[in-house]
């Protein structure tokens, strides 16, 4: 399979520019740190600035929250405390869980970008046929 998959890229790169062939490659795979640094590029980064500091904030609460809650002597402020434990580290899932969507998102981004290369780059070859 790896080498099907690097005969198609051989192929692809030849019926390329140089310059077409130069972001076909930084389209390829990448790794976790690669695709979270990857979030804070483009329209949206200051969207992800800001989910990291809510981030920051809901964690900090958190730990507030958590040590408030060890502090308490009576049983209605421990439940509130806890209340407030388990709401801020939900924020801090639920930020997380969005993170994670957008690299995701970026990857199928690339992902098409490559396929609309590659279909335009074998259309290409074939017409000159």
């Amino acid at each position: 399979m790896k080498t099907n998959m690097e005969d198609i890229d051989k192929l692809i790169k030849e019926t390329l520019t140089a310059e077409e062939a130069k972001f076909y490659d930084e389209l390829d795979e990448q790794n976790v740190l690669q695709m979270i640094w990857g979030m804070f590029k483009g329209k949206n980064k200051w969207i992800m600035y800001m989910m990291n500091v809510m981030t920051l904030i809901f964690f900090g609460l958190f730990i507030y929250c958590l040590i408030e809650f060890f502090k308490a002597e009576i049983t209605f402020d421990m439940i509130k405390w806890a209340t407030g434990s388990v709401l801020f580290l939900l924020g801090v899932s639920m930020l997380k869980v969005f993170a994670w969507m957008q690299m995701d998102k970026n990857a199928l981004l690339r992902e098409m970008k490559r396929l609309e290369i590659q279909i335009s780059s074998l259309s290409s070859k074939t017409e000159s046929n």
